[in-house]
């Protein structure tokens, strides 16, 4: 059985997306970019940004009953590949060993243009969703 995953706000709901769905005992998160709680993309440098899709990826995945410990595989989509250095300091300050399974793409745009960081992940269910 699938279920809806939210948080509050939810910038997902006016474009019929689903920010997670849980299903079973995984945890699929659609993709966080670097948008605050007003949804509009945080100022800053991209670790600036790589931090904040972070922390709204760490929101969503407690949403649904896991964490970031039990990201099993990881999408990192970037704008400039320029920033694999970057990327690789992000994971080490969010993620730890086992590291997670993970694909880093480089994409010509995200859905906004300030938008240089969004990451989707799958992940273990470990607890009851908040949604539940």
């Amino acid at each position: 059985m699938r279920e809806h995953i939210t948080t509050v706000p939810d910038h997902y709901a006016p474009y019929l997306l689903s920010q997670g769905i849980r299903f079973g005992d995984l945890l699929f998160i659609s993709g966080q970019a670097a948008g605050g709680d007003d949804g509009k993309i945080v100022a800053g440098d991209f670790l600036t940004q790589g931090r904040q899709a972070f922390a709204n990826l760490s929101r969503a995945l407690e949403a649904g009953g896991s964490s970031l410990h039990d990201v099993i595989k990881v999408t990192i989509f970037v704008t400039d590949m320029g920033h694999f250095q970057d990327v690789v300091q992000l994971r080490r300050e969010f993620f730890s060993a086992p590291y997670p399974a993970d694909t880093i793409a480089e994409i010509s745009a995200l859905y906004d243009p300030r938008a240089m960081i969004e990451i989707e992940a799958i992940a273990a269910v470990t607890r009851a969703s908040a949604a539940a």
